[in-house]
C-alpha cells in the first residue's frame, strides 16, 4: 500500500494491522497496541519523506509465527536512527545498542538499501500447542 503523509491514511494502515493481528487471535489489547504503534511508526516516517519521493510504501505480511509491517520511503536526508523512525529517543534507552521495541511490537529492524529507508515492525504470534 503506498500511502501520502495523511493522518487519515496511516489510521488506515493501522487498521490494516489491527484486523490482521485480529484474524490471527491475538488479545485484545495486543491488537490495539499494535495498531498504535503502526500508526505512530507511519506519522513519525511522514517526517522523512522526501519532496521528490512524498509517499510511504507499507507491506504487511502473515506468517505462521509472527506479522510483519514494513514501511520504506527515500531518504530525505541524513539518516535517521531506528529509535527516532519508531517514537524512540535514544535517552529513552538504557543501552543504545538495544533492541527495544514500541508498545506493541516485539521487533524493529531498521535498514538502509542505497537511499531507501525501510523500517520493518515484528509482533510474533502465540504459538498454540498442538492438539492430540
Amino acid at each position: 500500500m503506498y500511502i501520502d503523509a495523511d493522518a487519515r491514511l496511516a489510521a488506515a494502515a493501522g487498521g490494516v494491522a489491527r484486523f490482521l493481528a485480529d484474524a490471527a487471535g491475538l488479545e485484545s489489547d495486543a491488537v490495539a497496541r499494535l495498531q498504535s504503534a503502526v500508526i505512530e511508526a507511519c506519522l513519525e516516517a511522514f517526517k522523512h519523506l522526501a519532496d521528490m519521493h512524498p509517499h510511504l510504501e507499507i507491506d504487511f505480511a502473515r506468517f505462521s509465527d509472527r506479522l510483519e509491517v514494513s514501511l520504506s520511503h527515500e531518504d530525505a536526508g541524513p539518516a535517521v536512527d531506528m529509535h527516532t523512525i519508531t517514537g524512540f529517543a535514544a535517552n529513552q534507552l538504557e543501552d543504545s545498542a538495544s533492541s527495544a521495541a514500541p508498545a506493541g511490537v516485539d521487533r524493529v529492524q531498521h535498514e538502509t538499501h542505497g537511499k531507501e529507508i525501510v523500517t520493518r515492525l515484528t509482533k510474533y504470534l502465540p504459538q498454540v500447542a498442538p492438539s492430540l
